[in-house]
């Protein structure tokens, strides 16, 4: 079997699949008739395969010689990534099918939008509005699905398919908000490219007054689920965990208001790892606190 090229393993972005966790922690934490078995399985597909699997698709079709997510010097794609990334997907779809038919399903429209999303002969990523919301609706409330469906025991498959729309929606804003923002820094090799994304349609000032209000909307369907389903402690520590984020949002938005050139990739990443890192941690003390 032949080794895995430097380029085929770093263009595969194992590591960003940490700043797509949060979603999975929300939606594993509402889940009350767990199996845990599911959902360790869930998290090895999506984490360890499908999420990487789209990344390095992403790579073979961009090609990048600029940073991208998570990469400050990307590799050039062989041939190679091509079979791996299927390769991925196929073991995706077969572990999945231990999960659910309902689970392959949602996993295989994850996939083909992602592929659409890339494909140079579709490239949906160069439509600012088609390309922001198939992005937030797949990775948000379609992930959310999959993970409060497939972690239900398999006693419970009524009660898994009864899946809250308003956290999936919530889901999707957060992803809503935060996603221009990976954006910002890119707008000249974007164009280039021939993609116009919606950070670059509405600028340094616009990206970020976009995001706020996405943010805030998201919150405040966060507040009326948690209140609704009696969480009101557990939205309170997931308030207290996104503090840091606001005041760095908040900091950097300040920055780029004065100088756009503060609209970096190291300014970018940094955003991208704090807001990471607190939803993570909000939405697993949550699911901690449904244990203990």
């Amino acid at each position: 079997m032949k080794r895995l090229e430097a380029s085929t393993l770093q263009l595969l972005r194992l590591h960003f699949s940490f700043f797509l966790m949060p979603v999975y922690w929300f939606a594993l934490g509402q889940v009350v008739n767990r199996s845990w078995s599911r959902a360790l399985l869930i998290f090895f597909i999506l984490h360890v395969l499908i999420y990487p699997a789209s990344n390095g698709y992403n790579s073979l079709m961009d090609r990048d010689t600029t940073p991208i997510g998570g990469l400050r010097s990307p590799l050039q794609p062989t041939g190679q990534l091509f079979w791996v990334t299927l390769g991925m997907d196929a073991l995706g779809l077969l572990l999945g099918t231990l999960i659910s038919w309902y689970f392959v399903a949602g996993l295989a429209l994850y996939i083909l939008a992602s592929r659409a999303y890339s494909y140079r002969e579709i490239r949906l990523k160069k439509y600012p509005v088609i390309g922001y919301i198939t992005v937030i609706s797949c990775q948000g409330a379609l992930v959310f699905f999959l993970v409060y469906h497939g972690s239900h025991s398999p006693s419970a498959l009524q009660e898994s398919l009864q899946v809250p729309p308003e956290a999936m929606i919530a889901c999707s804003l957060l992803l809503g908000g935060f996603y221009p923002l990976t954006q910002i820094y890119q707008h000249e090799a974007d164009r280039k490219d021939g993609v116009k994304t919606l950070s670059a349609m509405l600028g340094y000032k616009g990206t970020f007054v976009f995001t706020g209000l996405v943010y805030i909307v998201a919150f405040l369907l966060l507040a009326h689920y948690f209140l609704l389903t009696l969480q009101i402690r557990e939205f309170q520590v997931l308030a207290t965990c996104m503090l840091p984020v606001i005041v760095y949002f908040l900091i950097w938005a300040a920055k780029v208001w004065r100088d756009p050139e503060e609209a970096s990739y190291s300014n970018t990443m940094r955003m991208n790892l704090i807001a990471s890192a607190c939803t993570n941690a909000g939405f697993i003390a949550i699911l901690l606190m449904g244990i203990l």
